[in-house]
Formats: C-alpha cells, sequence, structure tokens
C-alpha cells in the first residue's frame, strides 16, 4: 500500500480513537456527577430511549422517595392527608394567593392540567399554600372560584407554617420561605413534584440523563420558552401524568 494511503489510514484511526476518548471522558463524569448527589431515577427499562421516555423513581441515598405524611385543611375547611391521594397520580406545589409574580401561572398551568385530566377520577393537585396567615380556608376558597379550581382532588391546604415549611424543604427539597425584599413577601421555587398512585415521587430523565426529578410551572405550553431561554415542561409532565396513570 502506498506510504501516504498509510498515513491516511494511521490518522483516520488517531481521530477515531481521539474520539472515543473525549466521549468515554464525559460518560465517566455524568455517572461520578449522579453518583456523588446521591440523587438519580431509578429505571428497569434497559434502552437509552425508554430510560429517556418513561418515568422512573426517584431515588436518594439509595432509597425510592416517597411523600412524607401531612395534615391540613383545605378549602373547604375539611383535613385532609397524605392517605386521601393514596391511589390517585397528583401534582405539588407551594404557593401563595397573594403572589404577585410566578404563582398566577403555575394555577394557570395547573388548570390546563385539570381541564386535561377531567375525565379521570385518579388524577389530583395538591397546592400547600406559604402564607397560612393569610391564606384561610376562606381566603383559598375565593382563590378557587376565581381561577376556576373545580377537581374534587384538588386541594388548597392551609395550616402550621412551620410544618408546611418543613414539608417544603425536607419533604420534597422544594425552596420556599419568607423574605420581605422579594416580590409579595415570599421566596420560592416555581416547580412541580409528580407523585404516584402509591406515593411515590416520579421523574423521568433529561437528554442527558440526568433526573430531572421537578417540573417547571411557571412557563404555559402557549409560551414555549422565556427570557431565559428555558422551555416549558407542561407537555412532558401530561405525558408523564398518563404514564401513571395507565400503571
Amino acid at each position: 500500500m502506498p506510504t501516504g494511503a498509510n498515513n491516511k489510514k494511521k490518522g483516520t484511526y488517531i481521530w477515531v480513537s481521539a474520539i472515543i476518548l473525549i466521549f468515554g471522558i464525559f460518560a465517566v463524569y455524568e455517572i461520578t456527577k449522579r453518583v456523588k448527589s446521591g440523587t438519580v431515577v431509578e429505571n428497569d427499562r434497559m434502552s437509552v430511549g425508554a430510560q429517556q421516555q418513561s418515568v422512573g423513581f426517584v431515588v436518594n441515598q439509595g432509597q425510592k422517595r416517597k411523600v412524607p405524611a401531612f395534615s391540613f385543611l383545605n378549602q373547604d375547611s375539611t383535613l385532609v392527608t397524605n392517605e386521601d391521594y393514596l391511589g390517585k397520580v397528583y401534582v405539588v406545589e407551594f404557593f401563595f394567593t397573594t403572589c404577585p409574580t410566578i404563582c398566577p401561572i403555575m394555577t394557570q398551568n395547573l388548570v390546563e392540567l385539570q381541564e386535561t385530566f377531567k375525565d379521570n377520577e385518579d388524577f389530583g393537585v395538591a397546592s400547600f399554600t406559604i402564607n397560612p396567615r393569610y391564606d384561610t380556608p376562606s381566603v383559598l376558597k375565593k382563590y378557587a372560584e376565581k381561577y376556576g379550581i373545580t377537581d374534587k382532588d384538588w386541594h388548597l391546604m392551609t395550616g402550621d407554617q412551620d410544618k408546611i415549611y418543613r414539608l417544603a424543604q425536607e419533604g420534597f427539597y422544594i425552596f420556599a420561605q419568607e423574605d420581605e425584599s422579594a416580590p409579595g413577601g415570599f421566596e420560592h421555587s416555581g416547580m412541580f413534584a409528580l407523585i404516584d398512585k402509591n406515593g411515590y415521587i416520579r421523574s423521568r430523565e433529561d437528554e442527558h440523563g440526568n433526573p430531572l426529578i421537578y417540573y417547571r410551572g411557571t412557563i404555559t405550553e402557549k409560551q414555549g420558552v422565556n427570557a431565559d431561554g428555558e422551555a416549558q415542561q407542561i407537555t412532558i409532565l401530561k405525558e408523564d401524568i398518563k404514564k401513571l396513570l395507565a400503571e
């Protein structure tokens, strides 16, 4: 074989080897990052495509994360506990009725979910106020009427503030705090958590194989993308709810 052909072939091998090495390093980095965080999505599907589309269990330090026990009054002054949601697929949010920024969008998205699954008795929503001093059952009732919340399994709950904050931060790892400098006096995450019929927190993986864990609730399907370039996740949340309802 001519020398030029040999050199060309060697160059091709070197280039292919370099590509394999780069992708190998990237794969090790991603695996290491997930192991260090201790949070993964446990899935029994074998193919990568199936893993990205299925809804796995959120696992922390080897344990499947489950909704902790809670007990609060809803907008009808009825006591609601986590056991009332067993057998249902539901979405969890933390909000407050006087929020001037993200909460109206979050509520709009949840009403969209309500309408999408209005014929399914196994779907529900759990909304916890982070301003219980103001958000009494009667205030929550008016809020529900204002936004067209009609699902009997959509409970807007209020109660002891410390217990609600502990549920948010320790139960779901969702940020919430009182902050006078924040709009409305409170700062909180605009994320939704998805819960299955047995009370486990569920999630799909993103395109990189990392656990999504939460679903962005601050952008509507119609908006698509916000000013920061973040995409709406209501479409995939609908898809994942359907999958859990079918389990």
